[in-house]
């Protein structure tokens, strides 16, 4: 397993299995396209809400590409910091899993400092509501992507640390795509699918297997320097 694929399952899961926490934060937003409870009103709100969540998940891969190419350009500048980069890396996705896991607010001082960026953005957001076609669903869904939330930042930490643009946007997207299922579920009124997805068992079973994760991807490059530095008979 590589370093690149520890970060992206990480993402995935926590999108997947952080989703109650999305949802508490994003749940309003998704609740505008739940307007009809019938077979007809979701025929009929489906393109509103695919379309929201496609702006949602470009949001997060255009904030992975541009977070992972800042943080690239400032490692190569400083290459002896690529070690505690990715030191800090898996510590983060670590502090994901714990918080899955056993709904630990560790990350909740990420969201206080995105706060000032919200103020901003959250009059253009209500500029778009109500939602009554699919360029305002679209619109909502790329300002939603600078929402701020703890897992959302915390994810970006990690994306900030990858090696290239191109991984940091596909560490966002994974991201983005766990998240999905339960935000599309909530826009459709569907509440027992979202439901689903935040059992507890699952939910530690999930966040221990991130924090597994977040430890291999402390181990693997120390595991690569001491392979380096091991003689060869």
């Amino acid at each position: 397993m590589t370093e690149l694929t520890a970060s992206f399952t990480a993402a995935l899961l926590a999108g997947l299995l952080g989703s109650a926490h999305c949802l508490g934060m994003c749940a309003g937003i998704s609740g505008l396209f739940a307007m009809h409870q019938s077979a007809a009103g979701i025929r009929q709100q489906l393109p509103m809400a695919v379309t929201y969540n496609i702006g949602r998940l470009a949001s997060y891969t255009i904030l992975g590409f541009v977070v992972a190419a800042l943080g690239s350009r400032f490692t190569g500048l400083t290459p002896a910091l690529v070690g505690p980069v990715r030191l800090a890396a898996g510590m983060i996705i670590m502090l994901i899993g714990l918080q899955i896991a056993f709904d630990m607010r560790l990350l909740s001082w990420l969201e206080r400092m995105g706060g000032t960026v919200w103020e901003r953005v959250a009059p253009i957001a209500k500029g778009l509501m109500p939602v009554t076609n699919l360029p305002r669903a679209l619109g909502l869904g790329l300002l939603w992507g600078l929402l701020p939330c703890g897992l959302v930042y915390s994810v970006l930490l990690v994306a900030a640390t990858s090696a290239r643009p191109a991984d940091g946007a596909l560490i966002m997207f994974a991201f983005g795509l766990g998240t999905t299922p339960a935000m599309l579920a909530t826009g459709l009124g569907a509440a027992r699918l979202s439901q689903l997805l935040q059992r507890r068992p699952t939910r530690v079973g999930a966040g221990l297997l991130i924090v597994i994760l977040g430890m291999l991807t402390i181990a693997m490059p120390i595991a690569a320097t001491l392979s380096r530095g091991t003689p060869h008979h």
